[in-house]
């Protein structure tokens, strides 16, 4: 991938984890870029299916483009960086990330957002700045 392409990702995000919302000035891995879909599943690597992803969600996301809602039970895409709107799918509730629609619930779930050691880091760094992350 070359540098302007990454600039590119990481000015669309903002320098935030674009799926739990992570400040890349927070985290001591370097973010990585995720193809939003796998290429694996025919995702190219193009601005529009390239994000930018903490170590933490990038693990667990790997080729995931679905998960089960245990709302539902139903198979339900995950969040798409470039198509949907963050606030439509998640809300704070202190360091908790909440998923208000099946993309959020599962997207939540199959990158283990609510990881307990990745809220307490959250915690902290809300305690730290004074501030929350959105």
């Amino acid at each position: 991938m070359n540098t302007h392409l990454l600039r590119q990702v990481a000015f669309q995000a903002a320098d935030r984890c674009e799926y739990c919302h992570l400040p890349a000035s927070a985290s001591p891995p370097p973010f990585q870029i995720d193809h939003i879909i796998a290429r694996q599943h025919g995702g190219k690597t193009e601005p529009d299916n390239l994000a930018l992803c903490c170590v933490h969600c990038n693990r667990y996301k790997g080729p995931n483009i679905a998960g089960i809602d245990q709302v539902s039970g139903e198979i339900v895409r995950l969040f798409h960086p470039r198509k949907d709107i963050w606030a439509e799918h998640f809300r704070w509730s202190g360091a908790e990330l909440i998923g208000i629609t099946a993309v959020g619930r599962v997207t939540i779930q199959v990158l283990f957002i609510n990881d307990p050691e990745m809220q307490s880091f959250r915690l902290a760094l809300m305690e730290e700045t004074g501030s929350g992350l959105v």
